[in-house]
């Protein structure tokens, strides 16, 4: 056998993250089941790209964000989101709309994220990949094994490189699939078909590069689960992507509870400064510096007053009321 044959699971490994990691070498591989739903594509890879995390995984080994968080995250703006990332040094998670089209576009897109990475075909590196593909028993074609994988709450993103004609990854039937499966959208550096089909599908969002009648062709699927790009931004699997008219963001999964509670509080404190402000009772001045005593007081007191109307879960804002810290 010449090393250029030898060469090529190894490419497949590292390419696709399809194998076992070596640290789990000694532990006898775990048996596909016949409905391709068992991950063994890249757990340990995506533990090691997310070892912030330290809550429960999902089988795959991405985080598990829970969905009361995911339920709170649709509420945070884009901005203020990036804001709490930008502070805490994630300065390249953020894409904005601007070439994209989105088929709802006053409804936001928010799960954890499964990621499937695509490059122009490689004749030798597709029949390996489709060998790699049948022995771990996936049907179908290797287009459809990312939505095969998928779980309710999830987000399939997909780094199509901006390919439309001939990168079409879904047109209606999977789109169909996808939502079954995940109850939720998608998002495609990549085209799509079908799109009046697409459209139909009540609850389903999608943010894509362009719709074109044309089938998948020269384009193969390089990497399940693996760190990929969007735009300008870094896309982690278990991230949370968190898509409005503004455009999208992807929070690392151990950013996701900071980023919604200090949205919340900045939420609450701009919505009393706004009421403030409009009564007359402050100047700009006072909401804009630190808050005196009396102005604390009053917050605080406005919070219990309004605490049912609020848009923050009410245990939320009776857990900032009773802690000693400063909720403003």
């Amino acid at each position: 056998m010449s090393k250029r044959t030898r060469s090529i699971p190894t490419v497949v490994a590292l390419t696709l993250s399809i194998v076992a990691a070596t640290a789990f070498a000694a532990q006898p591989p775990p048996r596909p089941r016949s409905d391709s739903t068992y991950v063994i594509t890249s757990r340990q890879r995506v533990i090691e790209c997310t070892p912030a995390w330290t809550g429960p995984r999902m089988e795959d080994g991405r985080p598990m964000v829970s969905d009361e968080i995911l339920q709170r995250m649709r509420n945070v703006p884009v901005t203020m989101a990036w804001t709490v990332l930008t502070n805490a040094g994630y300065r390249n998670c953020f894409e904005n709309a601007t070439g994209w089209v989105v088929i709802h576009p006053g409804e936001a897109i928010v799960g954890r994220v499964l990621t499937a990475q695509y490059m122009p075909l490689h004749p030798d590196l597709n029949d390996a990949i489709l060998r790699q593909g049948k022995a771990e028993g996936r049907i179908g074609s290797p287009n459809s094994w990312p939505i095969d994988m998928l779980q309710k709450g999830d987000v399939y993103v997909a780094d199509g490189y901006s390919k439309v004609i001939d990168g079409t990854l879904i047109g209606d039937n999977l789109a169909n699939a996808i939502f079954a499966r995940s109850g939720n959208g998608v998002i495609f550096d990549a085209g799509v078909r079908d799109q009046e089909g697409i459209e139909e599908i009540k609850g389903f969002n999608a943010w894509h590069r362009g719709a074109d009648p044309s089938f998948i062709r020269e384009m193969m699927l390089t990497g399940i689960n693996v760190p990929i790009r969007i735009g300008r931004a870094v896309v982690c699997p278990g991230d949370i992507v968190l898509a409005k008219r503004e455009g999208m963001i992807f929070i690392p999964s151990h950013m996701a509870e900071r980023v919604v509670v200090e949205s919340e509080a900045i939420t609450l404190r701009d919505m009393f400064g706004h009421q403030r402000l409009r009564e007359g009772k402050y100047t700009p001045g006072q909401i804009d510096s630190a808050w005196t005593p009396a102005i604390q007081n009053d917050f605080r007191a406005w919070l219990k007053e309004n605490i049912t109307t609020l848009p923050v879960p009410r245990e939320v804002i009776e857990k900032m009321l009773e802690s000693k810290e400063r909720v403003y």
